[in-house]
């Protein structure tokens, strides 16, 4: 049997397959400390989990409404209004299984084949893949380490032609943990203004994963608020990962579209979570805080220990859990008899020698990098950041 060329063109996730194969290492007896996956090391609250204890008492078991249970709406409303000061109608949300299937429905929803969509790199693994599978062409632009991992102003509009569709990116980022300060996301949008037809995509589903200002939401420009999707969920910030709560606001003749469109694919996202979900989103951001700050002290802890390994050069990244440092000076030389020509071969070297699973930056558009997870506990991430210094030293 022939399976379709999409299917055949389409890449694992680099990210999923690399916890995979800890996984996989691990149950062989090996002793693998994963930092390779975008997760959180709690356990999703209390009040979160009661809440959902009661929906089932309250029996919400049927089917739920495509775009999401009124109340769930109403509360992302207020949500974005509190914390982004973007004004939203119900009539403009969409709640999907995971911030992932909100992405892939916008893009299906507005891409043609042959249409561009410029991606900011590094980026997150699957915004390709998803332009691909749409039938567009991801249009690259460089960000490099020392510009924070960010674009300017004029990269982004040299990028721009009469194909471009849309721009995808996310801050606070995943993979480089980049936060756009309002001044820079200011300089974007006046850009884009000037391109009324291109689609703003901003996923922020790591918004309240910052350390000093409060991210900025490009949709509370009103120069693009009517041309700007704003991606967000529960997955990062309420460690609700397996839950698969994502949503968007958007212009409503879009919103619409990929209800339309989430209608022939999943329909309603499961009922228990959504009526966790309006539980989180109503509780004030501060009851996460003590995640927040358990990120912030891992962070100080591993821009320290990054900058003792031979070959490593960070920045210092404003959000999300990740490090992402450029190892490229490892590049042409040999460790334990192994020679490193790239990221990809570092990554296996490390997981091969240090038993640290990381994933190679190649997965992100930055091939002299790679991405360090630290959500898991100082204890691991020190082990683990002792192991790959020792098997580079």
């Amino acid at each position: 049997m022939q399976l379709s060329k999409r299917l055949q063109n389409l890449k694992p996730s680099a990210t999923i397959a690399m916890s995979a194969k800890a996984r996989e290492l691990k149950a062989q007896g090996l002793d693998i400390i994963s930092l390779s996956i975008g997760e959180p090391d709690f356990n999703t609250p209390d009040f979160i989990k009661d809440a959902a204890k009661k929906a089932l008492d309250e029996n919400y078991t049927a089917y739920t409404p495509i775009a999401g249970y009124p109340e769930l709406k109403e509360a992302i409303v207020k949500k974005f209004k509190r914390d982004n000061q973007i004004d939203y109608t119900a009539n403009q949300i969409v709640v999907s299984t995971g911030a992932k299937q909100s992405i892939y429905n916008v893009l299906q929803a507005i891409v043609d084949d042959g249409d561009e969509v410029i991606i900011p790199t590094p980026y997150w693994v699957s915004y390709s893949d998803i332009v691909e599978l749409s039938g567009g062409t991801p249009k690259f632009v460089e960000a490099t380490l020392e510009n924070d991992f960010k674009i300017t102003p004029a990269q982004l509009e040299a990028a721009i032609t009469d194909k471009t569709k849309a721009i995808i990116y996310s801050s606070p980022c995943n993979p480089s943990g980049s936060v756009y300060t309002k001044e820079e996301l200011q300089g974007l949008a006046t850009v884009l203004a000037k391109h009324p037809n291109v689609i703003i995509i901003s996923d922020e589903i790591y918004e309240h994963i910052v350390y000093g200002e409060k991210n900025v939401s490009i949709a509370s420009f009103p120069e693009v608020y009517n041309q700007t999707v704003t991606v967000n969920g529960l997955a990062k910030a309420f460690a609700m990962t397996g839950w698969r709560i994502g949503f968007i606001g958007a212009p409503a003749w879009l919103a619409k579209a990929c209800e339309t469109l989430q209608g022939q694919v999943t329909s309603g996202t499961n009922a228990i979570a959504q009526r966790a979900a309006i539980t989180a989103l109503e509780a004030d951001p501060s009851s996460v805080k003590y995640m927040i700050d358990a990120f912030a002290e891992r962070r100080e802890l591993m821009i320290g220990w990054a900058k003792e390994i031979p070959g490593f050069k960070v920045n210092e990244p404003k959000g999300a859990f990740y490090l992402f440092p450029d190892v490229s000076e490892t590049f042409g030389k040999t460790y334990n008899g192994v020679t490193i020509n790239n990221a990809d071969d570092l990554a296996l070297y490390i997981l091969e020698y240090a038993q640290v699973a990381i994933v190679s930056g190649s997965a992100f558009g930055s091939k002299e990098c790679i991405r360090i997870s630290y959500a898991a506990s100082v204890e691991e991430l020190q082990e683990a950041m002792s192991r790959i210094k020792k098997a580079l030293s």
